[in-house]
């Protein structure tokens, strides 16, 4: 007999064992849909881009009436989908918090609730998306198709799976709309928190490293590069030395703001007013007054700016 089958024989068991305790310890496998939940939230994303850009995945030229059947088709898909995710959810929720008595009617009645609001909001968000891909068209001078833009801009990529994933943040589903935009950010650099509130036509341009926190709020008509940062200055820590979970951490940007490359805003009490132009590698932890163009940032406290 050879080393390693002597050692897999005698020690393998009790590997095992040892990593299911721990993974244990830190999962319980009933909570939060099962250890199945991220790629059941995956497969739920795909189902629903399918539905909002029924032409992107159908690999054959297909008739207006042909990409309507589909659309339906997988319309029905992701109600299933998201109807299973949120009930196994929702179960989980109480089987976490140790509510013996959890009933399940409720839970059921709670997820299909969700269902039915996430489907009446696909319309708004789809169109939301349209002036996403209008944005992107009109800011970048190097796009020349719209088709491009859909079939290869990271933007459109992390901007729609974070548009899906608000949706259902804002509606109490836990843990898959992180699942959905971590995904969405190991496939394009982006990272955009589901929390963070972002207005029409918004573009990112290039994308990589940008990141958007969670409490976040962005205007109409804005436009980052590469490398932005809107995040938080400092972190509010309870008498335990936990941290203070849900409150204002990162900035408000107003409306039609260019942020430029390697910019950082940090802070819940920071505003950028309307019509500001933000310069690359500015770091900022204070207001900047409507109109204004930020050029260099001194001393995080001191900033040079002048009129639009």
């Amino acid at each position: 007999m050879s080393e390693l089958k002597q050692w897999m024989d005698d020690e393998a068991r009790g590997l095992a064992n040892s990593l299911a305790r721990i993974n244990l310890r830190e999962m319980d496998a009933r909570s939060m849909g099962g250890y199945g939940l991220r790629t059941r939230a995956i497969t739920f994303l795909e189902t629903v881009k399918s539905a909002l850009f029924p032409a992107l995945y159908e690999v054959d030229a297909a008739t207006p009436g042909h990409l309507v059947t589909l659309s339906e088709e997988r319309l029905y898909a992701t109600a299933e989908q998201l109807k299973g995710i949120a009930r196994d959810v929702f179960f989980g929720q109480c089987a976490r918090e140790g509510r013996e008595a959890c009933d399940r009617a409720k839970c059921k009645e709670r997820a299909d609730k969700l269902v039915l609001e996430f489907l009446q909001a696909l319309l708004p968000l789809r169109e939301m998306l349209t002036e996403d891909l209008r944005a992107a068209y009109e800011g970048d001078p190097a796009a020349r198709y719209m088709e491009e833009i859909l079939l290869s801009y990271p933007s459109i990529e992390a901007v729609s799976t974070y548009r899906v994933a608000h949706e259902l943040f804002v509606r109490g589903l836990p843990v898959v709309p992180r699942i959905l935009t971590e995904y969405a950010h190991t496939r394009t650099g982006i990272d955009i928190h589901p929390g963070a509130t972002i207005g029409r036509h918004f573009f990112i341009d290039h994308g990589t490293g940008v990141v958007i926190g969670e409490t976040t709020v962005i205007g109409e008509h804005v436009k980052l590069y590469q490398g932005v940062t809107l995040g938080a200055k400092s972190f509010a820590v309870q008498s335990d030395g936990t941290l203070v979970k849900g409150n204002k951490r990162h900035p408000n940007i107003g409306s039609n703001v260019v942020i430029y490359a390697g910019a950082t805003i940090l802070g819940g009490d920071t505003y950028i007013g309307d019509n500001c132009v933000i310069g690359g590698n500015v770091w900022l932890t204070h207001s900047v007054e409507p109109g204004k163009r930020v050029l260099t940032a001194r001393e995080q406290t001191e900033f040079v700016t002048t009129d639009i």
